[in-house]
């Protein structure tokens, strides 16, 4: 450890008859051991902990919030590396690295320049790339406000707030005003740094939180593990592996321990898809549940959420943030639909007797995937069998059977009407001109009556799909994200017409920046990453900027279609909640085409957290084997840009290799009601309690005497 960690406040209050062992621990921690000091010592050591460990041990006066921050920055400095050989620079092609001592996880560090250079940080890694001195005193650093919170405790014995002491990183789509915020470009800013926190941000503050920096994140939230400005990031679990959707650093960070809880935004999976990818726990709430007010890119889908290592620690982080935010309309749905006790009293279940849980075989029956899932799959069916033993009503309907079509089917053509007419002009047919040459009202009575004479493909699996009016889903050809440009997903476009262009200039107008005005000025006034294993998202931005017209009809249509129908079926089949994998698909080789879709996976599995619906992911064990894809020796070569590691986002051809031998985190979510959190935390703290399949990421340990 570089100097900065010594002379620092003791990490180990003396006793009578323990000066000796305390000597030794103070010695460790001036050279960098700390935590396998204290874990040595039987005291407090970082390495999983949680809120209520760090808490306990600040109350007992084992541990200050300051040697909290600083062990945090010590597991920084040896492991938020590259995870990549950069033989161009940051902007140029990239090479994988097998066993990389690096996850890249975090790109800007809350440190003032003086204290990021006594740690060994490059200035890369500093608050502001255009604010050089950073001085400003109302700015304080994360060490500074620990140092605040220390004092503060030393006066009244107390906790400032709920997250006193929580070291918390911020994924950089959200604002900070103390720390640069770009969702990952490198764009030209005159100010790098926002004028005001999200009010998400805000409130962490309020109750205590620690912001340690920004996460990396996929550039404008496309899904492809690199960002101009950021780099390029890896899983924490393979190196050479996707860490899965744009909020990647942030799971990753969890993942080794560079800080205790982190947020993400998820639009499609970017909450949920890199806690499974970490063996983490994240929670997509219910849309309204949390201001989005002060991030890059909101929209219809985006939703705040916490990505943790335990259910306990997410609903800690979920308490502070939820709630009425008058400057996000969005939340005024949330008034009287919250719990009347914080979200982490609900996770102490070790019962799930009373509780009716479905399972949704539309996303697990194997016969119509590919091998790459059987592993997944087999170990969310062991978790349902966990689920039952734990008292649990299991409602399945059986390996080929599908949880929700009946209800699609009746419901489905009512409720998107004139969708469901012009994609099926045989049973609606119009004349010339577009106007219906048949009674369409009596024959959609006739559906209504009789399901079964509705022409097309009905399951959950299509629902998402172009089959039946487009899915708004997916992202901009990467893991989950949306980028600001826009991008084609699952059977549609990502959000409504005009949607990404109006909230980025909108967005622009009120961060009021002197250079960077409007989506013009991201592709005109930036530099772009070139590789042709990862595309850039320039064109995105530039297709995007095209769209004249704002029109969220359809898009608010169909959201209210999907809460009706999936309601109803809770309703008739008295569930509680549904459970599925979160995702089939182990993370895909870096920089090698992923699998490709096949009726309806991968990206239709976040389909229904994407109409508001509350999804939750809990760890539930790990792959011995996966099946990998490559390149088809015998097609013609990809087109530049073609194979960027994200699942569907090419369409290259490929063949199935494997099996491999792989360690990799599988996730089972729990999906429930609009502001049914309690009941889904109490579902998945009981399922955590019995089982603990979380393991934390073996080349990322505790640090050694000599890191």
């Amino acid at each position: 450890m570089c100097s900065a960690a010594r002379g620092g406040a003791s990490l180990v209050r003396p006793k009578s008859g323990r000066r000796l062992i305390v000597a030794l621990i103070l010695g460790a921690v001036a050279q960098g051991a700390g935590s396998a000091a204290f874990a040595a010592a039987g005291k407090f050591h970082v390495e999983e902990a949680t809120i209520a460990d760090i808490q306990k041990a600040i109350l007992a006066h084992e541990v200050t919030a300051t040697d909290v921050v600083k062990l945090y920055l010590a597991r920084i400095k040896a492991y938020n590396g590259p995870g990549v050989e950069e033989p161009n620079g940051m902007l140029g092609v990239v090479k994988m690295v097998e066993h990389a001592k690096g996850i890249n996880a975090l790109c800007t560090l809350n440190l003032r320049p003086a204290t990021l250079k006594a740690w060994g940080f490059d200035e890369h890694h500093a608050r502001s790339m255009t604010d050089k001195v950073d001085a400003d005193p109302n700015m304080p650093d994360a060490l500074e406000v620990a140092a605040k919170l220390d004092a503060q405790f030393a006066g009244t014995g107390k906790l400032a707030g709920p997250l006193h002491g929580v070291v918390i990183a911020i994924k950089d789509q959200y604002d900070t005003f103390d720390m640069r915020t770009t969702s990952g470009a490198d764009a030209f800013y005159a100010n790098d740094r926002p004028p005001r926190d999200a009010t998400f941000v805000k409130r962490l503050r309020e109750a205590g939180a620690i912001i340690i920096g920004k996460a990396n994140l996929s550039e404008y939230a496309d899904g492809t593990p690199r960002s101009s400005f950021g780099g390029t990031f890896v899983n924490a679990y393979d190196t050479t592996r996707h860490p899965n959707a744009s909020s990647s650093g942030s799971g990753s960070a969890v993942a080794a321990n560079l800080c205790t809880v982190a947020f993400a935004e998820e639009t499609v999976s970017s909450i949920r898809g890199p806690a499974v990818a970490e063996s983490c726990v994240g929670i997509a709430g219910t849309q309204e549940l949390v201001s989005r007010i002060g991030m890059f890119q909101k929209g219809i889908n985006t939703r705040v959420g916490p990505i943790a290592r335990t259910v306990e620690d997410a609903a800690r982080a979920l308490s502070v943030v939820a709630g009425y935010d008058p400057d996000d309309p969005y939340t005024a749905f949330a008034i009287g639909r919250t719990p009347d006790r914080p979200y982490e009293s609900f996770t102490h279940e070790t019962s799930l007797k009373g509780m009716r849980i479905g399972v949704i075989r539309e996303y697990m029956d194997k016969s119509l995937f590919t091998k790459a899932d059987e592993q997944s799959i087999d170990l969310v069916d062991r978790a349902i069998g966990d689920l039952r033993s734990l008292g649990a009503t299991i409602v399945d309907p059986g390996p080929h059977g599908e949880l929700f079509t009946k209800y699609i089917q009746k419901y489905g053509p009512m409720l998107q009407n004139g969708v469901f007419a012009k994609l099926h002009p045989e049973q609606f047919p119009v004349d010339a001109s577009g106007k219906p040459t048949t009674d369409q009202v009596e024959t959609l009575v006739g559906i209504y009556v009789d399901p079964t004479k509705a022409q097309g493909h009905f399951t959950l699996r299509d629902l998402g799909g172009a089959d039946f009016g487009g899915g708004f889903g997916g992202g901009g050809g990467g893991r989950g994200g949306r980028g600001a440009g826009g991008g084609g997903g699952a059977g549609g476009p990502a959000a409504a017409a005009g949607e990404a262009r109006l909230e980025t200039n909108l967005y622009l107008r009120e961060r009021g920046d002197a250079n960077i005005r409007t989506q013009t000025d991201l592709y005109t006034k930036a530099n772009f990453y070139n590789d042709p294993h990862f595309q850039n998202r320039k064109a995105f931005l530039e297709s995007g900027d095209q769209a004249k017209v704002y029109d969220t009809a359809a898009r608010m249509q169909r959201r209210f279609a999907v809460q009706q129908i999936i309601l109803q079926a809770f309703a008739e089949m008295k569930l509680d909640a549904v459970t599925y994998p979160t995702t089939s698909l182990p993370p895909s080789k870096l920089g090698q085409p992923a699998e490709p879709p096949v009726n309806g996976r991968p990206n239709v599995w976040t389909f229904l957290g994407q109409q508001g619906f509350p999804a939750m992911t809990v760890p539930c064990g790990f792959t011995t084997e996966v099946y990998d894809r490559a390149p088809d020796p015998n097609a013609p070569p990809p087109a530049p840009g073609a194979a960027d590691g994200g699942p569907g986002g090419n369409n290259v051809p490929t063949i199935l290799v494997g099996p491999v031998p792989a360690k990799l985190p599988v996730g089972i979510d729990f999906l429930g009601r609009p502001f049914s959190e309690p009941t889904l935390l109490k579902i998945a703290a009981a399922y955590e309690h019995a089982t603990h399949r979380r393991e934390p990421p073996p080349d990322f340990g505790p640090l050694s005497s000599t890191q």
